[in-house]
Protein backbone atom coordinates (compact mmCIF):
# COMPACT_ATOMS: atom_id res chain seq x y z
CA UNK A 1 0.00 0.00 0.00
CA UNK A 2 0.94 3.60 -0.48
CA UNK A 3 2.02 5.40 2.60
CA UNK A 4 1.30 9.11 3.26
CA UNK A 5 4.75 9.70 4.78
CA UNK A 6 6.44 9.21 1.38
CA UNK A 7 4.37 11.97 -0.17
CA UNK A 8 5.17 14.29 2.74
CA UNK A 9 8.93 13.77 2.26
CA UNK A 10 8.56 14.59 -1.46
CA UNK A 11 6.67 17.83 -0.79
CA UNK A 12 9.18 18.80 1.93
CA UNK A 13 12.11 18.18 -0.48
CA UNK A 14 10.53 20.32 -3.23
CA UNK A 15 9.82 23.16 -0.78
CA UNK A 16 13.40 23.06 0.52
CA UNK A 17 14.75 23.11 -3.04
CA UNK A 18 12.61 26.13 -3.95
CA UNK A 19 13.74 27.96 -0.81
CA UNK A 20 17.41 27.29 -1.66
CA UNK A 21 16.96 28.48 -5.25
CA UNK A 22 15.13 31.65 -4.11
CA UNK A 23 17.85 32.37 -1.53
CA UNK A 24 20.63 31.92 -4.09
CA UNK A 25 18.78 34.20 -6.55
CA UNK A 26 18.36 36.96 -3.95
CA UNK A 27 21.98 36.75 -2.75
CA UNK A 28 23.53 36.69 -6.21
CA UNK A 29 21.12 39.30 -7.56
CA UNK A 30 21.88 41.83 -4.83
CA UNK A 31 25.66 41.46 -4.98
CA UNK A 32 27.43 43.77 -7.44
CA UNK A 33 30.50 42.17 -8.87
CA UNK A 34 33.02 44.91 -9.68
CA UNK A 35 35.03 43.79 -12.66
CA UNK A 36 38.20 45.42 -13.98
CA UNK A 37 36.38 46.27 -17.21
CA UNK A 38 34.05 48.66 -15.36
CA UNK A 39 36.90 50.96 -14.35
CA UNK A 40 37.50 52.04 -17.95
CA UNK A 41 34.07 53.55 -18.50
CA UNK A 42 35.09 56.91 -17.01
CA UNK A 43 38.27 56.88 -19.11
CA UNK A 44 36.31 56.21 -22.28
CA UNK A 45 33.93 59.08 -21.51
CA UNK A 46 36.84 61.45 -20.86
CA UNK A 47 38.57 60.32 -24.05
CA UNK A 48 35.40 60.88 -26.07
CA UNK A 49 35.01 64.34 -24.57
CA UNK A 50 38.59 65.27 -25.49
CA UNK A 51 38.25 63.91 -29.04
CA UNK A 52 35.02 65.86 -29.50
CA UNK A 53 36.64 69.08 -28.24
CA UNK A 54 39.58 68.70 -30.64
CA UNK A 55 37.21 67.85 -33.50
CA UNK A 56 35.10 70.97 -32.80
CA UNK A 57 38.24 73.09 -32.71
CA UNK A 58 39.30 71.66 -36.10
CA UNK A 59 35.96 72.45 -37.77
CA UNK A 60 35.78 75.71 -39.78
CA UNK A 61 33.50 78.31 -38.21
CA UNK A 62 31.31 78.80 -41.29
CA UNK A 63 30.57 75.37 -42.73
CA UNK A 64 28.72 76.73 -45.77
CA UNK A 65 31.97 78.38 -46.93
CA UNK A 66 34.35 75.75 -45.52
CA UNK A 67 36.48 75.35 -48.65
CA UNK A 68 39.73 77.16 -48.14
CA UNK A 69 38.74 78.37 -44.67
CA UNK A 70 40.93 77.48 -41.77
CA UNK A 71 39.59 76.12 -38.52
CA UNK A 72 40.30 77.68 -35.12
CA UNK A 73 42.81 74.89 -34.46
CA UNK A 74 44.80 75.60 -37.62
CA UNK A 75 44.75 79.30 -36.71
CA UNK A 76 46.12 78.42 -33.27
CA UNK A 77 48.81 76.30 -34.92
CA UNK A 78 50.06 79.20 -37.02
CA UNK A 79 53.78 78.98 -36.45
CA UNK A 80 55.71 82.10 -35.54
CA UNK A 81 59.45 81.67 -35.65
CA UNK A 82 61.69 83.66 -33.39
CA UNK A 83 65.39 83.82 -34.05
CA UNK A 84 66.48 80.47 -35.43
CA UNK A 85 64.19 78.44 -37.67
CA UNK A 86 63.74 75.67 -35.08
CA UNK A 87 62.29 77.92 -32.36
CA UNK A 88 58.54 78.21 -32.75
CA UNK A 89 55.57 79.38 -30.76
CA UNK A 90 51.82 78.92 -31.06
CA UNK A 91 48.77 80.74 -29.75
CA UNK A 92 48.51 78.86 -26.46
CA UNK A 93 46.13 81.32 -24.81
CA UNK A 94 43.43 80.82 -27.45
CA UNK A 95 43.93 77.06 -27.28
CA UNK A 96 43.52 77.15 -23.49
CA UNK A 97 40.35 79.25 -23.66
CA UNK A 98 38.63 77.22 -26.39
CA UNK A 99 39.66 73.77 -25.15
CA UNK A 100 38.69 74.58 -21.54
CA UNK A 101 35.35 75.95 -22.71
CA UNK A 102 34.55 72.85 -24.78
CA UNK A 103 35.67 70.34 -22.13
CA UNK A 104 34.26 72.00 -19.03
CA UNK A 105 30.89 73.18 -20.34
CA UNK A 106 27.90 71.60 -18.64
CA UNK A 107 24.14 72.01 -18.94
CA UNK A 108 24.06 74.07 -15.74
CA UNK A 109 26.24 77.12 -16.32
CA UNK A 110 27.10 77.67 -12.66
CA UNK A 111 28.66 74.20 -12.30
CA UNK A 112 31.58 73.84 -14.68
CA UNK A 113 33.26 70.47 -14.89
CA UNK A 114 36.77 70.23 -13.50
CA UNK A 115 38.75 68.71 -16.37
CA UNK A 116 42.43 69.60 -16.56
CA UNK A 117 44.70 69.22 -19.58
CA UNK A 118 48.28 69.40 -20.85
CA UNK A 119 48.70 69.95 -24.61
CA UNK A 120 51.63 69.84 -27.02
CA UNK A 121 52.19 69.60 -30.75
CA UNK A 122 54.66 67.44 -32.68
CA UNK A 123 55.77 68.50 -36.14
CA UNK A 124 58.55 67.98 -38.66
CA UNK A 125 61.00 70.88 -38.49
CA UNK A 126 63.02 72.42 -41.30
CA UNK A 127 66.05 70.21 -40.68
CA UNK A 128 63.91 67.08 -41.22
CA UNK A 129 63.78 66.02 -37.57
CA UNK A 130 60.82 66.02 -35.23
CA UNK A 131 60.05 69.09 -33.19
CA UNK A 132 57.80 69.11 -30.18
CA UNK A 133 56.35 72.22 -28.61
CA UNK A 134 54.27 72.76 -25.49
CA UNK A 135 51.04 74.60 -26.38
CA UNK A 136 49.38 75.20 -23.01
CA UNK A 137 48.01 73.50 -19.90
CA UNK A 138 45.37 74.22 -17.31
CA UNK A 139 47.79 73.26 -14.53
CA UNK A 140 50.92 71.18 -14.02
CA UNK A 141 50.63 67.45 -13.49
CA UNK A 142 51.81 66.15 -10.14
CA UNK A 143 52.17 62.54 -11.26
CA UNK A 144 49.23 61.24 -9.22
CA UNK A 145 46.60 62.00 -11.85
CA UNK A 146 45.08 59.27 -13.95
CA UNK A 147 45.22 60.86 -17.39
CA UNK A 148 43.99 59.76 -20.80
CA UNK A 149 45.62 60.80 -24.07
CA UNK A 150 43.71 62.20 -27.04
CA UNK A 151 45.35 63.06 -30.34
CA UNK A 152 44.36 64.80 -33.56
CA UNK A 153 46.23 65.08 -36.84
CA UNK A 154 45.84 68.59 -38.24
CA UNK A 155 46.78 69.64 -41.78
CA UNK A 156 48.59 72.98 -41.91
CA UNK A 157 49.42 74.81 -45.12
CA UNK A 158 52.30 76.95 -46.27
CA UNK A 159 50.31 80.15 -45.95
CA UNK A 160 50.13 79.54 -42.19
CA UNK A 161 53.88 80.21 -41.85
CA UNK A 162 54.92 76.60 -42.24
CA UNK A 163 57.77 75.85 -44.64
CA UNK A 164 55.62 73.29 -46.48
CA UNK A 165 52.16 71.72 -46.16
CA UNK A 166 52.25 68.98 -43.55
CA UNK A 167 50.28 67.22 -40.88
CA UNK A 168 51.07 68.01 -37.26
CA UNK A 169 50.04 65.93 -34.26
CA UNK A 170 48.17 67.70 -31.47
CA UNK A 171 48.39 65.62 -28.29
CA UNK A 172 46.40 66.38 -25.14
CA UNK A 173 46.50 64.65 -21.74
CA UNK A 174 43.17 64.95 -19.88
CA UNK A 175 42.35 64.23 -16.26
CA UNK A 176 39.73 65.11 -13.68
CA UNK A 177 40.87 67.12 -10.70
Amino acid sequence: MVNDSGQLYTIEGLAAGLIMIATAYIVLGSTIVYTPGDTHIADMQLETLGNDALRMMDTPQNLSQATGKSSPLTTILTKTTSGSSDEVSFDGTTFHDKFSFYCNATAVQQNDDNIQFYANVTYRNTSGGLGQYFINSSRNMTGREHAVRVTKWVKVDEQENWDRPQFVLVEVLLWRA
